[in-house]
């Protein structure tokens, strides 16, 4: 049986390709890498060619994560996918892990830590950075969760993390390429499940609940 992997890697961004596959060439013989810039070309990759895991960036074209990993898996059930973002692991580690990811990395890593992860996910089937741990750790200690932005989906999470950061409505919907009107549908969402009425109000409850 051959001892090589096929490693995807899903990012909009060329340099972050070009360098992890650097990495995983320099480190890994073994393993056969492959890059795509969007969705759809990974899905036609998907279908032509068997991978062991796929490097998956949170934000691609404007596409929810939660239903690229659906679709992925729909295509490979056995893929390991390992979100590979900028964002705040604390944030967002153990959301993407509890709708399907099998590990979450943040791009600002050590080498180290990286090697560390892939190990992990071909030899346990996961990776749970000690983060990661902590935070399931906390929700399962507490039948029902006292934090009021697990009440938020993955993509209103992360539209109201952009409010808070100070984007309007238009920086949003050009970032996440997302209709105004529908960026608006989120905002409005947020408000009404937080119980908030200003991103005044809405920064209080990162404050306090982060």
């Amino acid at each position: 049986m051959s001892t090589y992997k096929n490693i995807l890697i899903l990012d909009d961004h060329l340099v972050v390709r070009k360098g992890v596959k650097l990495f995983l060439n320099d480190r890994f013989s073994s393993y056969v890498v492959y890059e795509c810039e969007t969705f759809a070309s990974s899905l036609d990759l998907l279908n032509r060619i068997s991978f062991d895991l796929i490097f998956l960036d949170i934000n691609i074209n404007g596409i929810e994560n939660v239903k690229m990993m659906k679709e992925i898996k729909a295509i490979q059930p056995n893929i390991k996918i390992l979100i590979f973002s900028s964002h705040e692991e604390s944030q967002y580690g153990l959301r993407y892990v509890e709708n399907g990811a099998d590990g979450f990395l943040n791009k600002f890593c050590s080498e180290e830590k990286m090697e560390v992860a892939l190990h992990q996910m071909f030899d346990k089937g996961y990776y749970y950075s000690d983060v990661v741990k902590d935070k399931m750790s906390n929700k399962t200690k507490s039948k029902t969760s006292s934090n009021p932005l697990d009440l938020l989906s993955n993509r209103e999470f992360e539209v109201a993390k952009l409010l808070v950061n100070g984007e309007g409505n238009l920086e949003i919907s050009n970032k996440l390429d997302l209709k105004m009107s529908t960026v608006s549908t989120y905002k409005n969402r947020i408000f009404e499940k937080l119980n908030v009425n200003s991103v005044i109000s809405l920064a209080d409850v990162f404050k306090e609940n982060e």
